[in-house]
């Protein structure tokens, strides 16, 4: 059959026997800039205060817009456009993110930047709903671990160096560049996205569940838990880390133990990616147990100084692969209805984040930074408790 006489299907329909390296380093470029487009206003909390003449509190609703935006508006989004083809679909989605991010950039009306952060919040939930699905669907299925690792590698790099190098451009340049440099990544990313990358249907309309049939796909709802408990244990102790190293005998600075918590989960995605394939469930398990024991560390060793390092590598390892072996499991168990199943991730993801702010307020306002390993520790085990109880459904033995 030659190029004219075949359908657009059959045209766009990508090599199932090669990785699409390209395509699968420029999604994980865009991963990278969600997450620093999410986080990096809290490290330039007074710049742009000074700049917006506003608060410092009134600045910090910029991280709350995104956030609330990806809560409110993914689930619907991705159900509504999952029969879309999904290439032109996510270039549309990076296409409004970056001009929410170019008008946050510009805007001098903090109303206008607080809308603008909720409609980039709710592209950045589309995004995320699409990710792991759309690698996983143009790469061999032999390889869907490591498609899954390369895609899901943004995220971690993205907390790691995303909001210290916002920080530093605002810091050493005008806070409005830091937003302008993750505008011409995006823009970067998403043209070899469009250059390069193969396209994948949408669901066909005869296999569409409805989205509370999917929540009901046996072993999502175990999943949704694992991923809110896990990332509530991380993100209390994660955000409010000043207060614990004050309660600490550490020298420590935060910016310190951030770069090596950085570093460290960049090696996370590297084992994740080597093992995911072949051992998935052994490595959820193990990323959770090791998790708790650097929760233990933290609290028994924070006298010493060499006891944290090794505490915050070993917590960086696990957070790093987190994010790819969660959606691996979601996109198994959500079969068909993949996209969907991972359109609540960054929604359980948000929850978390909202919930371990209030609780990490509520808990340093009356005991010292301590108490916060001991909500990493006893949330980490319910997450792990989780991961067995779902280990019928949830987290098979192979993708």
């Amino acid at each position: 059959m030659d190029a004219s006489t075949q359908t657009p299907t059959q045209r766009t329909a990508p090599s199932r026997t090669r990785l699409p390296t390209a395509t699968l380093g420029a999604l994980a470029v865009i991963g990278f800039v969600l997450v620093a487009m999410e986080t990096m206003p809290a490290g330039l909390l007074p710049v742009i205060a000074t700049g917006m003449g506003t608060t410092e509190g009134t600045v910090g609703l910029y991280v709350s817009a995104y956030a609330l935006g990806t809560v409110i508006v993914t689930i619907p989004a991705i159900t509504l456009t999952r029969g879309m083809r999904r290439k032109p679909l996510i270039l549309a989605a990076i296409l409004g993110l970056i001009l929410a991010n170019t008008i946050t950039a510009i805007s001098s009306d903090v109303t206008l930047s607080l809308a603008s952060r909720f409609v980039a919040g709710a592209f950045s939930g589309i995004i995320w709903g699409m990710l792991a699905a759309y690698g996983r669907k143009i790469s061999p299925p032999s390889r869907a671990g490591l498609s899954l690792a390369i895609v899901s590698a943004g995220a971690p790099v993205g907390f790691a160096l995303g909001t210290p190098l916002g920080s530093w451009l605002g810091m050493t340049f005008d806070w409005r560049w830091a937003f302008f440099g993750l505008t011409a990544v995006a823009l970067v990313a998403g043209a070899v996205i469009a250059l390069v990358a193969p396209d994948a249907e949408g669901q066909a309309d005869t296999s569409r569940l409805p989205i509370v049939r999917v929540l009901r796909i046996p072993g999502i709802l175990v999943i949704l838990a694992v991923i809110f408990t896990w990332m509530l244990a991380h993100n209390t102790i994660y955000t409010y880390i000043s207060p614990y190293l004050r309660a600490t005998s550490s020298s420590l600075s935060v910016d310190l133990q951030l770069f090596v918590f950085g570093v460290a989960s960049i090696g996370g995605i590297v084992v994740t990616g080597a093992l995911l394939d072949r051992f998935p469930r052994p490595l959820l398990h193990g990323s959770v147990i090791v998790f708790i024991a650097a929760g233990a560390i933290l609290l028994v060793g924070h006298s010493s100084t060499p006891a944290i390092v090794v505490a915050t590598v070993l917590w960086g390892i696990t957070f790093g692969g987190a994010s790819a072996q969660l959606q691996a499991a979601l996109t198994t168990t959500g079969g068909a209805d993949s996209d969907v199943a991972n359109s609540f991730l960054p929604v359980a993801f948000n929850l978390a984040i909202f919930t371990a702010g209030i609780l990490g307020a509520a808990l340093v306002g009356t005991f010292d930074g301590l108490v916060l390993t001991v909500v990493m520790i006893g949330s980490g085990l319910a997450a792990l408790a989780l991961t067995f109880y779902g280990r019928r459904n949830a987290f098979p033995v192979h993708l």
